[in-house]
């Protein structure tokens, strides 16, 4: 039986906090190290940076595989496709998303053009992880009606005008995240945060603006009660 936790001197508990606190909200490495200090736990912003890139992928792969499992967690209804540019070492590269109409994300890659060959790989994945959906929104890159094209669900291809707010502002949680990292340094280190971070936010995600304080209260202990079962 493996035991992950066995050369750390501090409890998991520790560890899962300092990482959901890392992942879960704009805060940099030297935050998270101040709170946990005031809680009188005494570590380095680098013991915390060694923790997410360890532990980070583990609980987003649980997370994710979890969500899979169960049909009712994602929608085939409708999707919302859209890129943001991200410079990385000077360099413009490509953050490509895809949301369903409920905010909960879907998939995430990076790359270092816009193109149809980029287009097509973020299609794939999708159609192989959750199958054809009704509608895909994207705006009028060429890419994406090629990509389309080619695998034969162009008539899915909606462009309407406004129709996409959801993918464009579901950017500004990443840009605050960005600008607290300071930016992002490699593009394996940019791949690797945001496939976590979409796990935590989709677990996380209790749509405060759609439902009550009532409702979101329940959805919010629920979803901390799951987490803690996944961190055991």
């Amino acid at each position: 039986m493996s035991k992950p936790y066995r050369y750390f001197k501090n409890s998991p508990e520790i560890i899962h906090l300092a990482v959901l606190m890392y992942i879960k909200f704009p805060l940099s490495l030297r935050h998270v190290e101040d709170l946990l200090f005031e809680r009188g736990i005494d570590i380095c912003h680098e013991t915390i940076r060694l923790w997410w890139n360890r532990f980070g992928p583990e609980l987003a792969s649980k997370i994710r595989k979890r969500r899979i499992s169960y049909p009712k967690n994602y929608s085939n209804w409708r999707w919302h496709l859209d890129e943001v540019f991200v410079k990385i070492g000077g360099k413009t590269h490509y953050l490509w998303r895809t949301l369903d109409h409920e905010g909960e994300v879907l998939e995430t890659i990076v790359t270092k053009r816009r193109d149809k060959k980029s287009a097509l790989n973020l299609l794939k994945k999708l159609l192989k992880l959750y199958g054809r959906p009704t509608s895909i929104v994207t705006d009028r890159l060429r890419s994406y009606r090629a990509a389309m094209n080619e695998l034969g669900c162009a008539d899915k291809q909606d462009v309407r005008k406004w129709l996409n707010n959801r993918a464009e502002n579901s950017h500004l949680p990443f840009r605050r995240r960005e600008y607290a990292m300071q930016g992002f340094r490699k593009e394996e280190t940019l791949q690797k945060y945001t496939t976590i971070y979409a796990q935590i936010y989709n677990h996380f995600n209790g749509e405060r603006h759609l439902v009550n304080r009532h409702i979101f209260k329940e959805f919010r202990s629920e979803s901390m009660t799951e987490w803690r079962f996944l961190t055991a």
